[in-house]
């Protein structure tokens, strides 16, 4: 993803000589929970609005609380999964953004970058959402694409969701015709399907085998 169109610089940077009372006015015309503060063209880092709510002397001046300073920023070749990720990391819903000379290039908002996320074909496209267990030794990415694939589907994205010392969650989304036939493949290779589907024939063959032998036990 190209990070150039989506820098900001509708509100410019702060600086160490921003009274506080003119940071407080940003904060109460915008929803962002921080904002970045500049000196001479690099960033030293942001104020949190949780933070400055807790200063009452509005003519002091940013600088006088540095130990307040919290530093983290994106760079213009970040791709779009590290950007999310320092967004979650750090709580915010605005990141700044610097060049390979650690120069200030201005911010990034949050819901542009979710807009951006929501476009991608994971999302945007129609398919099946599928969670899918397996221990953590035996499973691989290239046999999950394969058994989609030899079912006559299309792989539209995996990641992995959960992992401990002896098994892994995965999330796949993919498109196909025959929903069931795909569940069954990866339950032939051992893999414990989480997620529920009305395709899912299987789950009816036993819903169908419980019932038959509730009635049967009732006579």
């Amino acid at each position: 993803m190209e990070m150039t169109p989506y820098i900001l610089k509708e509100f410019k940077a702060f600086t160490t000589h921003t009274k506080i009372a003119e940071v407080k006015l940003l904060f109460n015309e915008t929803t962002y929970s921080h904002f970045p503060i500049v000196e001479g063209g690099f960033l030293l880092g942001l104020i949190s609005e949780i933070d400055i709510r807790g200063i009452f002397d509005d003519e002091k001046e940013l600088g006088d609380f540095q130990y307040l300073f919290q530093l983290f920023c994106v760079e213009e070749n970040n791709n779009l999964l590290e950007i999310l990720k320092i967004f979650a990391a750090n709580e915010s819903n605005l990141i700044p953004a610097i060049n390979d000379k650690k120069a200030y290039l201005g911010y990034c908002d949050l819901i542009d970058i979710l807009h951006v996320y929501n476009n991608t074909p994971f999302l945007k496209n129609e398919g099946t959402v599928l969670a899918i267990e397996k221990n953590v030794t035996d499973y691989s990415f290239r046999e999950i694409c394969q058994i989609v694939e030899s079912n006559n589907g299309d792989v539209l994205g995996i990641f992995i969701s959960e992992t401990n010392p002896t098994s892994i969650k995965i999330i796949i989304k993919f498109y196909a015709l025959d929903v069931n036939e795909i569940i069954q493949s990866f339950r032939r290779y051992n893999y414990k399907v989480l997620s529920k589907h009305k395709e899912d024939f299987y789950l009816e063959d036993l819903k169908e085998r419980s019932s038959y032998l509730q009635k049967y036990l009732n006579i």
